[in-house]
């Protein structure tokens, strides 16, 4: 592990070393998340990028009594080995293991959940102003990247706690990255703060004339200041933070470990707002990380030497999705792609390099994106959001308001849809089918294969006219029923096998399980009926009806959370039909659903295949 490490555990530890000795754990602890990652998979380049940020922050504060908010929490591995949980590292994003994010119930160090950005300046707002109600005196401070700063929640607690005078710090790291290069105003902006020489050689020269004429006194010295100031405002293009009531320090060298220290025990003494501009280098230390940061943001098991995935090969869902809006782009020029700092990750990268005056990444922004995107439909263009299911969710008033309720052609792609896998709570996209399929106007579609997934999206881009969302998972795409291609019909469903006694409706790629359960139940003498749904909204009513008079049994499968999803409408269905269904629902219970790969999780929610026949026989009592 390494002879500094070993005896580092907690920040407690850490505390009674050298700053050489410091230096060296920054060493160990590079080595030591290569090591872990490169086997278990997980956010390596950010971390890799805040490793001398987070030894000085726990040199300096004390925790658990002070607090810090990690924004996203994806560069927050280094936090956790230094707060007790290096021995469970192999653990990480691994089935009951350690989270890949901030988790109060794993740590009191932690000291707020996270997993989406531009959240950390609100909650750590929060807190700070708690500690003031309660007349508390320990520090708070919110960690974001620059990416999340392009997210708008970060601006409104910025504003809030400028006009609240609260004392807090916010520390900006900047390494010019999210998951993708940043884009927007704010990013040019903070790279103007990066190279603006002028303004450190000019603060440095009314230093110099302090110090070496000493007569003038300190009052003209105050003057000399002010003009400094001032011309801090001009020489870098309006110092944005300084204007919303913070005290603006930076860009400090975030690997300058020195410096930090220095610089954090001198802002401790300051009750006001201040922002710290720190510039780190995402992926520093392993060179594969720092010349391709965002190859390296998140990342499956890899070959430390080399750098190479060693995940298997074949199609993702993103891939086929990207490879077909290519297509429609080349047949319609009305179609228009959107992204929301998502480009790579969504497979919409293709169409950027296709169509680059029709590709708009909007950055960390999902809530300006859907209404961008009613204002481009608005205009005669067919816009296709791709955006990860649980990102969407921040979008949902603008899903009912903007476009739902002016029945707006927007499209979208909803990515990462049901269990995602290792990235956990956070992330899991088990929510979209329920607040989705609630919105009036909204037409709701789930693909079973990768062909569905193209016809699907053709569909919705050629055929639909209000607003249409198309589901779909993460990782490889499914390629099974190639014999199944009967055309997209609106609201239509499509029977795979037909059957009689007990019929099982399945959403999506969830056909898979159900075919195979099926097919373990006709072994057992049942001849159950078995239907790919398409269409979760509408529902296909009159196969519903069909399957009502056949089948005594209506079993629902699906990649979402039960409450609220196609179950509950196909129950809701038959209810306002007056019809005495007996119908199971299988899918996710009403809880936030932990880390582990995707078919660990579908097997241990009784999802997979197996689980499917259990729940249909002991419902069926044979």
């Amino acid at each position: 592990m390494g002879r500094i490490l070993d005896q580092i555990h907690s920040t407690e530890d850490m505390k009674k070393l050298e700053e050489g000795e410091l230096r060296q754990l920054c060493k160990e602890l590079r080595k030591f998340l290569l090591q872990k990652v490169s086997r278990t998979g997980g956010h390596l380049a950010s971390n890799l990028g805040v490793v001398e940020l987070t030894v000085a922050l726990e040199y300096v504060f004390d925790l658990p009594a002070d607090k810090i908010v990690w924004d996203v929490g994806h560069q927050a591995y280094v936090h956790k080995i230094l707060t007790g949980r290096k021995d469970r590292f192999d653990t990480l994003r691994q089935l009951d293991g350690l989270s890949g994010f901030p988790k109060p119930g794993e740590s009191d160090c932690d000291a707020f959940a996270a997993g989406h950005s531009s959240t950390s300046i609100s909650a750590a707002f929060g807190l700070a102003k708690a500690r003031d109600l309660k007349g508390g005196r320990e520090h708070v401070i919110a960690v974001i990247g620059d990416g999340s700063m392009t997210g708008g929640l970060a601006y409104e607690a910025l504003n809030n706690v400028g006009k609240e005078h609260t004392g807090m710090i916010v520390i900006l790291n900047d390494n010019q990255m999210s998951i993708d290069t940043n884009v927007g105003a704010m990013s040019k902006h903070l790279n103007n703060l990066r190279t603006s020489d002028r303004y450190r050689g000019w603060k440095e020269a009314v230093k110099q004339f302090r110090d070496h004429v000493p007569v003038i006194g300190e009052g003209t010295y105050q003057v000399l200041k002010n003009v400094r100031d001032n011309a801090k405002l001009f020489l870098t293009e309006g110092a944005v933070f300084e204007q919303m009531g913070f005290k603006y320090i930076g860009p400090v060298d975030g690997h300058d470990l020195t410096e930090m220290i220095e610089l954090f025990r001198n802002v401790k003494e300051m009750n006001r707002p201040i922002l710290i501009h720190v510039k780190t280098i995402k992926g520093k230390g392993y060179p594969h990380a720092e010349e391709r940061p965002w190859e390296y943001h998140g990342v499956n098991p890899f070959d430390l030497r080399t750098g190479k995935s060693l995940a298997k090969g074949g199609k993702s869902w993103s891939a086929v999705f990207g490879e077909k809006m290519v297509e429609l782009g080349e047949r319609n020029p009305d179609v228009v792609g959107i992204t929301a700092a998502m480009c790579s990750g969504t497979g919409f990268d293709a169409f950027q390099k296709a169509f680059p005056k029709r590709f708009f990444d909007v950055a960390i922004a999902e809530q300006h994106g859907t209404t961008f995107a009613a204002g481009l439909a608005k205009g005669g263009i067919t816009p296709v959001f791709a955006v990860y299911s649980s990102f969407l969710q921040r979008a949902y008033d603008q899903l009912v308001h903007d476009v739902c309720m002016e029945n707006l052609h927007v499209v979208f792609a909803i990515d990462r849809a049901g269990i995602v896998g290792a990235d956990g709570e956070t992330h899991q996209g088990v929510f979209d089918l329920s607040f989705l399929s609630h919105i009036p106007n909204m037409t709701v579609l789930s693909p079973k294969n990768d062909w569905e997934l193209g016809e699907m999206l053709d569909f919705a881009v050629n055929a639909c006219k209000g607003p249409v969302a198309v589901r779909y998972p993460r990782g490889m795409a499914e390629t099974g029923f190639g014999e199944h291609k009967k055309p997209l019909t609106y609201g239509k469903a499509e029977e795979i096998e037909a059957g009689e006694g007990i019929a099982i409706l399945a959403e999506g790629h969830m056909l898979q399980a159900a075919a195979e359960a099926a097919k373990l139940l006709r072994a057992d003498g049942h001849r159950p009926m078995l239907v790919n749904m398409r269409f979760i909204k509408p529902l296909d009513g009159e196969l519903l009806l069909e399957a009502a008079k056949k089948c005594a049994y209506i079993v629902t499968v699906e990649d979402n959370v039960k409450m609220g999803g196609f179950g509950s409408k196909v129950m809701e269905f038959y209810g306002e039909k007056g019809i005495q269904a007996d119908v199971l629902c299988l899918g996710f219970p009403d809880r936030y659903i932990e880390q582990g790969s995707q078919a660990e999780l579908l097997a241990r929610y009784g999802l997979d295949a197996a689980g499917i026949y259990e729940s249909v026989k002991k419902r069926v009592g044979d």
